[in-house]
């Protein structure tokens, strides 16, 4: 029996979000693919659901993949692929394998010689870096800042150290409801003329995306609380 293939799907960046905005080739994945490793599971249902494919969701088989799966786990539920099933990866929002378990699926496949197949859909991070004017040739993707206030500062000011000595855009993100928060220690924490730009509700009824110096920033009046956003500090190219 030949085994199934891995299919990375992205989902949407918004709720506001609708099937135009995937490629046909990830509609015609999902409508031939009965199996899935997600995030969460509602939240596939719902997403799959919004397709309008003509599917009986009841029908499809779901495991939970998050950043608690151990190894053991991630292989056991793997093992559809063996059984020759297709399998779909779904991430919570974007792409999965970017700061996102579906990582944990693609290593298992690549070390057990089975196909991945990544499909093109949006990225909340590589849309951040081309709206913001920096240098989308070379930048670091950091993930989450620590949460501790006072090792968020020391890491700020890294970021900030990184960017001078390398001219690497630097990308980060952090928790929608800890937004408010992290924009108030980027205004405290890095100097007046580095340039700082929020990305945020991408693709979304209140999308914002806007690059300025943090002296400007700390004038702005931006409620950013429990909307995902992402932000690069840089220079422009």
């Amino acid at each position: 029996m030949s085994k199934g293939s891995l299919f990375l799907i992205p989902t949407y960046l918004s709720e506001s979000n609708e099937a135009s905005f995937l490629a046909p080739m990830v509609l015609d994945v999902v409508k031939n693919t009965q199996h899935y490793l997600v995030e969460n599971v509602r939240t596939a249902r719902r997403f799959i659901s919004s397709l309008k494919l003509g599917l009986d969701i009841s029908e499809l088989k779901f495991e939970v993949l998050d950043k608690k799966s151990s190894p053991a786990e991630v292989s056991a539920r793997m093992n559809w692929l063996n059984q020759g099933h297709d399998v779909g990866v779904i991430s919570e929002a974007g792409l999965p394998g970017l700061a996102d378990p579906g990582s944990l699926a693609v290593a298992f496949a690549h070390q057990n010689n089975m196909r991945v197949f990544p499909l093109p859909g949006p990225s909340s991070i590589q849309t951040a870096v081309i709206g913001s004017g920096f240098s989308g040739q070379q930048f670091t993707f950091h993930g989450y800042l620590p949460i501790q206030k006072a090792d968020r500062a020391k890491s700020i000011k890294k970021l900030e150290l990184d960017l001078r000595s390398s001219s690497y855009t630097q990308v980060f993100m952090e928790t929608p409801f800890r937004n408010n928060q992290l924009m108030d220690d980027l205004t405290k924490n890095l100097s007046g003329n580095t340039l700082l730009s929020v990305s945020s509700d991408i693709f979304g009824s209140q999308e914002f995306i806007k690059t300025l110096p943090i002296s400007q920033w700390k004038k702005e009046k931006v409620d950013l609380h429990k909307i995902p956003t992402v932000y690069c500090i840089g220079q422009f190219t």
